[in-house]
């Protein structure tokens, strides 16, 4: 949906949208009025023996391990939305910078990490 002008309306504060997410550092057509601090998501997976052995066969054929690849795109999509929720509580309504980060905790056992930082949008002045 766009305005008369061709913008997206700006959600109200405490109400983040996936498109109101951005790795650069604002939104055009929109200026940050408040920044409510960084803002973050963590989620700590394991792979189970079941899914070690069936990425073991599909390694042994090459290619894509989707298994793996499914984990990790859960993870991440898990670890993406309680960023959004962490960012809502905060009363935001956009998370600007936003990054993705893991590490590998012990071995099989990794963290996803989605960050960013929070920030109230407002429709920046016509000149």
């Amino acid at each position: 949906m766009s305005t008369p002008f061709g913008r997206k309306p700006t959600p109200a504060a405490g109400d983040v949208e996936s498109r109101w997410v951005t790795t650069a550092n604002g939104f055009d057509g929109h200026r940050i009025a408040e920044y409510r601090g960084v803002v973050r998501g963590i989620v700590v997976r394991s792979r189970s023996v079941i899914g070690n052995f069936g990425a073991s066969i599909q390694t042994f054929f090459g290619g894509n391990i989707t298994l793996y690849t499914n984990m990790c795109e859960q993870a991440r999509e898990e670890a993406y939305s309680l960023m959004l929720r962490h960012a809502s509580e905060a009363g935001a309504n956009a998370v600007v910078a936003m990054r993705y980060d893991a590490n590998e905790i012990s071995p099989g056992v990794t963290e996803v990490l989605a960050y960013g930082t929070a920030v109230v949008l407002e429709p920046a002045p016509r000149a």
